[in-house]
């Protein structure tokens, strides 16, 4: 974030010589019980009857989906949400695109949406119909409504909201309209060099069923694939559950950071604008250490 400076922290495990294997789901458990096993004892505790909000604030490519996969795989998947917005708003599409759960989604809005546009008026919206209209805040707060209310009660982490600055004033009600009253919010902000994101945007792929971003070139996972006839690498997603599946890129990806540079600097704005937010924790992370100090930290 430009401008904005955050802490360094010791991020070393003191008292441990073994080496850790990061790219396998076994290694990193192995790590993570070293480097806070007390800590994440706690945070299962408290999962057993306990949820929070936690707003991502970070740029495209930062790691909000990463990190939001590791907390989840460290402290239980079953008790940890990750709620893309854009997932969220590419999902529904498809629903009412196919009819596929069209009627229920539907019936759902016809209770929970309040805002300035007919039914119909949403739809078209979503569908890209109506090219005048963005998909707008009160819209965006009834589809994060939807997709919760189809999970178990559970810890939430919301990935990209609020990205405008008339969503500020609903992500600060955010947690009264979704139920989660007595529970706590919390933003967290993740620092992360552009050099850094366009390096990453260029090299990611995705995995189709849970959705986790690795790097070809900075973050592997434990499975590699070979296209028979083209003879093309690929990555498989290391999840047990996904079944080794293929991960592919994200249509635009090969421009790098380029399409997304007023994206960005809009992010600066907002960013900046909440950083200033009172009552509301924060939590500030560095996603990258300069090379020249790194080994003190890390």
């Amino acid at each position: 974030m430009k401008g904005v400076d955050f802490e360094v922290f010791n991020n070393k495990v003191e008292g441990v010589s073994e080496k850790f294997d990061l790219n396998s789901p076994e290694g990193r458990a192995k790590y993570f019980q070293a480097k806070a096993g007390p800590e994440i004892e706690k945070l299962k505790k408290y999962l057993e009857t306990k949820t929070f909000v936690a707003f991502l604030m970070g740029k495209k490519n930062s790691g909000k989906g990463t990190y939001s996969k590791l907390f989840m795989e460290a402290v239980g998947k079953e008790k940890i949400g990750h709620i893309s917005v854009g997932d969220v708003v590419r999902d529904v599409h498809k629903a009412i695109e196919s009819g596929e759960g069209k009627k229920e989604l539907m019936a759902f809005l016809e209770k929970n949406y309040r805002g300035f546009h007919s039914l119909e008026e949403v739809e078209d919206i979503i569908m890209g119909r109506d090219t005048k209209s963005l998909v707008s805040s009160e819209v965006i707060v009834a589809l994060l409504q939807y997709e919760i209310s189809k999970r178990p009660r559970q810890a939430i982490f919301i990935d990209g909201f609020p990205r405008a600055l008339d969503q500020i004033g609903y992500s600060l009600m955010l947690r009264q309209v979704l139920g989660y009253r007595e529970d706590p919010d919390f933003l967290v902000f993740i620092s992360v060099p552009e050099t850094v994101i366009d390096a990453r945007i260029k090299a990611r792929v995705i995995c189709p069923i849970c959705k986790t971003p690795r790097s070809l070139k900075l973050a592997p996972t434990a499975f590699i694939g070979q296209d028979e006839a083209t003879g093309e690498f690929y990555l498989m997603c290391d999840d047990p559950k996904c079944n080794t599946a293929k991960m592919g890129t994200k249509e635009g990806d090969e421009l790098g950071i380029e399409p997304i540079r007023d994206r960005l600097e809009l992010d600066d704005v907002i960013f900046k604008r909440l950083l200033d937010l009172k009552g509301l924790p924060q939590i500030k992370l560095r996603n990258c250490i300069l090379s020249s100090v790194a080994w003190n930290y890390v």
